[in-house]
């Protein structure tokens, strides 16, 4: 039996669909748990984490002393980043407000303090709020949408299904911030890692890992009720999106274009000081 954590996104139930329901020949049982991703980066910094788990790729240096980084299963893509919202769109989805510099001294939603998505907005909004912004407040990724349209917070950063819903919440679309980032680096965004527990078998769990992704390809049908069941009252069409943005070739495999994001994502986070520096060379698997 092995412990793994992941959360209730359609990518995530359509890619451990397989292993979860016994479909991968020879892989171990599941005891699975569903948790939003802030709450996994927290299982897994604790002392008794899950065997493997989802976690963001911001809260990977703080755990490699006891994970190993899958080259496999995680969301790593274009076209997939974080969005900065703010309100008073009225269903346009486009920015009619001041800018990022209108930022300055607000109070803005994320979702974790170890979160990709908070760690990129850090990088940009050094660049583009003169001054900084004010209070961050950590919410589940699906209570941010109803605070910055209720006025509880003044702006928010998003994830998920949200980059195809939140012009139904009258919001403006102030930053893309994917898009910045591969402006910047002309690179794919890392989002969400998998981790395994080194005394286990990283490279075995690895390969159940691909084929339950390789299943989920060949028969993508066969896990619509469980991907439904757990999609918190999505649409169909909206979890075919979702799972087309970010299930894709990295999913498979990293690759050497997936470990060049990994690297420049995090040691421009760990020059400016936001997480602990790492070893890149370690992050590969043995060859």
């Amino acid at each position: 039996m092995i412990k793994i954590a992941f959360s209730s996104c359609p990518n995530d139930t359509f890619v451990f669909h397989a292993w979860v329901h016994g479909l991968i020949p020879g892989a171990p049982r599941l005891e699975v748990t569903y948790a939003d991703i802030d709450v996994t980066n927290g299982l897994a910094a604790g002392t008794d984490g899950p065997d493997v788990v989802k976690i963001s790729y911001a809260a990977l240096p703080w755990v490699l002393t006891e994970y190993a980084l899958l080259p496999c299963g995680g969301a790593l893509g274009r076209g997939c980043g974080p969005l900065v919202l703010t309100p008073g769109g009225n269903g346009r989805g486009r920015n009619d407000g001041p800018g990022p510099a209108g930022l300055a001294g607000r109070r803005v939603a994320v979702p974790g303090a170890r979160s990709t998505a908070y760690l990129l907005f850090r990088l940009w909004a050094a660049r583009h709020v003169p001054g900084g912004v004010g209070d961050i407040v950590i919410l589940p990724f699906h209570e941010i949408m109803p605070a910055v349209r209720d006025g509880a917070v003044d702006a928010g950063l998003v994830i998920h299904e949200a980059r195809f819903t939140y012009p139904a919440y009258g919001l403006n679309l102030l930053a893309d911030l994917g898009r910045w980032w591969e402006t910047d680096t002309n690179l794919p965004l890392p989002l969400g890692a998998i981790i395994a527990r080194r005394s286990l078998d990283p490279p075995a769990i690895a390969g159940w890992i691909r084929a339950s992704v390789e299943y989920a390809w060949a028969q993508p049908e066969a896990s619509r009720e469980y991907v439904l069941t757990h999609a918190q009252e999505l649409s169909l069409e909206v979890a075919k999106a979702h799972i087309a943005l970010y299930v894709n070739e990295f999913t498979a495999d990293l690759g050497e274009t997936g470990y060049q994001a990994v690297t420049a994502l995090l040691g421009r986070a760990a020059r400016e000081g936001l997480v602990p520096e790492i070893d890149f060379a370690a992050l590969r698997p043995e060859r």
